[in-house]
């Protein structure tokens, strides 16, 4: 550290450069000595968008730190099915991708008011939909986007013959199910989810995903989700809620 003296001339010059030195060492402990990660906070920024690309992986010394599903990611902002490995750590069944895929798909539809079977209908707070779940959770999204503090679903709890499916995903038999009376002609399904199917468990999954995910998309940030199930499905839909809304979330059980 130069000298500081009092003397005219030259002798300011040092002050100054003293004066400077002293104010970058002062700076300087109070920072760290590192620039920001910005990989951590485009993760952060990713996460709070898509909360289900966000997964882990480990470094090159061998930790465990967070990382981006860049797979899913892709699924996330395209507008078609994205084919990719298929082996990771998290709940996965045939037809996910597909199911993720329906859940950002546009729909050309709209809500139509039926004055004569309302009551009040221009003074009313309340809003009755009919019809497809799916499509009129699409519809809220533009007017009730981050804006609904309680949902409550109350989905088939797949015991075997409370679910008939219409199964838009993707089947390999489509011309088997329809020869065999499982499908009409509009490739409906028409038979129950019966346990003796292959894909029993994910069916029901692929019809929860898109559902749950327009649904989080409706909350709001203090917002809560209720939903009633029995034994058939409570470990897949624990897993699934976990993967869509986040584990820390999760408030409990009854």
């Amino acid at each position: 550290m130069p000298v500081i003296t009092t003397t005219t001339g030259s002798a300011s010059v040092y002050v100054r450069v003293a004066c400077l030195v002293v104010w970058w060492w002062c700076v300087m402990e109070k920072r760290t000595m590192h620039s920001p990660d910005l990989t951590a906070r485009n993760i952060e920024k990713l996460a709070e968008l898509f909360p289900t690309v966000i997964t882990e992986s480990l470094d090159a010394e061998g930790n465990v730190t967070t990382a981006v599903d860049f797979d899913l990611l892709r699924q996330e902002l395209s507008a078609h099915v994205v084919e990719g490995p298929q082996e990771r750590y998290r709940l996965d069944w045939p037809g996910k991708r597909a199911a993720a895929f329906a859940a950002n798909a546009p729909i050309a539809k709209t809500l139509r008011p039926v004055r004569e079977e309302s009551v009040d209908f221009d003074t009313t707070k309340n809003l009755f939909i009919e019809g497809d779940n799916l499509d009129a959770l699409k519809l809220l999204q533009e007017s009730y986007l981050g804006k609904v503090k309680l949902i409550y679903i109350d989905p088939p709890y797949n015991t075997g013959n409370d679910f008939i499916y219409n199964d838009d995903f993707a089947e390999s038999a489509e011309e088997y199910l329809t020869r065999s009376g499982q499908k009409d002609d509009s490739g409906v399904r028409l038979t129950a989810n019966s346990e003796s199917n292959g894909r029993f468990h994910s069916d029901w999954l692929s019809m929860m995903y898109p559902r749950l995910k327009l649904a989080r998309n409706l909350l709001a940030d203090d917002g809560i989700l209720f939903v009633s199930i029995d034994d058939n499905e409570s470990p897949q839909l624990r897993r699934l809620c976990d993967e869509v809304f986040g584990s820390s979330n999760f408030a409990g059980s009854s």
